[in-house]
């Protein structure tokens, strides 16, 4: 039947696609005339029609939309909002009913009156060919237009609802990435990367082809060749601490001898899947594929960027323009460290201890460490392990970090222990240095008077 049906799908896709062919630059001529006929679409699926209508129909649909413009895209999504929400008065008969009654069939009714109609065209939409992968795109257009345009958070709250379960984890595919993977594939790697630029083909290849590189991603069956998300590995002996050492080159250690898997790239490649968690799932996975692998690895870490740190503490140098982090924000931006040792060497105590008073003790508004990476690893369950700098002393790095990168790492017998502290208590499980190193930090930013000490 499964066959059946998908030889079908397929089948009317191409109709529909030839029938279409001649009218699609009509439609492009006009965004209002193309909403018009989209709307008609959208009501068209909301009603009992054939599977075969409701994947022709569907198809058509997600080709309109995709000829709209900014305006039209965003009259389609508050009609999505307005027109397509839950029914008031539904909800109240169905709420009186279960009142009456307080049996499962009612309760089922109240259930189904409370949920947004648009969550039922969102699935009909997903039924033709390809429908998932536009519906994520879909949402990408939608997140670029919720901060000038907050009501339509309800609207993103539905997405995301169905992307929780038609992405969860029982539906993704770990694949590894190597030099022998379709180019089609490795196209996207290079365009997806996130965190450390892959300048050209011969750059992808030095980070895929020797043997202690590592590259693996998650697919999904909606979404074809498209990642999700994917990591780089470097096999390394001892912990790194330095990006440029890593992205220079490989085979520098033979796997067999390699002691150490080092996480230095994690990137999300769909934006419309913002906030559906893959990340946690891909390195915990990774870490028991490595480790079936070559068991003689003892540690698993990341070699991580801090890109919140050079931000933070610009706004505490405008806070408290004499404190003790002012002078050595000054001294980072201006000073000669980057080519001088004897300054680097200077400045190192005072930088450790404001990195780590940043990554300890500054929160976000959830009550959770300020910066995006530390929230991601430290949620997984890692421990914050070192710092390191200068350990990025490209643009980027210097720009988001003053050079500074952080060693985060994963014991599988401490993993679900940290997780649970900090999803409870918001802890922050880090070596013993780092915590001296944040005392030292939250001390220096109270005190005016550190010009000596810096």
């Amino acid at each position: 039947m499964n066959v059946n049906m998908n030889f079908l799908q397929e089948l009317l896709s191409s109709i529909g696609r030839r029938s279409r062919g001649q009218g699609s630059h009509a439609d492009k001529q006009g965004s209002s005339n193309g909403l018009s006929r989209l709307s008609t679409l959208c009501e068209t699926l909301m009603h009992p029609v054939g599977e075969a209508s409701q994947i022709l129909t569907a198809q058509e649909a997600l080709e309109r939309y995709a000829t709209l413009d900014d305006a039209g895209r965003l009259a389609f999504f508050r009609l999505l909002a307005d027109h397509y929400a839950a029914v008031p008065e539904e909800i109240h008969a169905a709420y009186a009913e279960y009142r009456t009654h307080e049996d499962n069939a009612s309760l089922e009714t109240l259930f189904a009156a409370c949920e947004p109609r648009r969550q039922h065209l969102l699935r009909r939409l997903n039924l033709c060919p390809g429908g998932t992968y536009e519906l994520v795109k879909m949402r990408s257009d939608l997140l670029g237009l919720l901060k000038a345009n907050p009501e339509l958070k309800p609207l993103d709250a539905d997405f995301a609802h169905l992307f929780a379960s038609w992405f969860n984890r029982g539906f993704l595919v770990l694949e590894s990435i190597d030099w022998n993977t379709p180019a089609a594939v490795l196209e996207k790697i290079i365009r997806y990367e996130a965190v450390h630029a892959i300048n050209d083909w011969s750059d992808l290849r030095r980070r895929l082809d020797p043997d202690d590189r590592h590259c693996y991603a998650f697919f999904h069956p909606a979404t074809g060749d498209e990642p999700l998300i994917f990591v780089e590995v470097a096999l390394c002996r001892g912990i790194p601490n330095n990006i440029q050492g890593i992205l220079a080159g490989g085979d520098d250690v033979r796997p067999e001898d390699a002691d150490t898997a080092a996480f230095y790239s994690i990137s999300n490649c769909q934006s419309g899947l913002k906030g559906i968690s893959f990340g946690n799932f891909l390195i915990k996975q990774v870490v028991q594929e490595l480790k079936r692998e070559l068991p003689n690895l003892e540690k698993f870490v990341t070699l991580s960027p801090v890109p919140g740190f050079a931000q933070w503490l610009e706004q505490e140098r405008k806070a408290h323009p004499e404190g003790g982090g002012a002078e050595i924000a000054s001294g980072l931006e201006d000073g000669p460290w980057l080519a001088d040792a004897k300054a680097r060497e200077k400045l190192q105590p005072a930088v450790r201890g404001l990195a780590a008073h940043y990554l300890v003790d500054a929160k976000h508004g959830s009550g959770l460490p300020l910066d995006p990476v530390a929230r991601f690893h430290l949620g997984n369950g890692a421990t914050l392990h070192r710092l390191n700098w200068p350990g990025d002393t490209s643009d980027k790095g210097l720009k988001q970090s003053h050079g500074l990168m952080v060693n985060y790492l994963y014991e599988l017998d401490r993993i679900e222990q940290n997780h649970e502290a900090f999803s409870r208590e918001g802890t922050v499980a880090c070596a013993g240095e780092i915590r001296r190193d944040a005392k030292q930090g939250r001390a220096r930013l109270r005190n005016s008077t550190t010009k000596a000490d810096a």
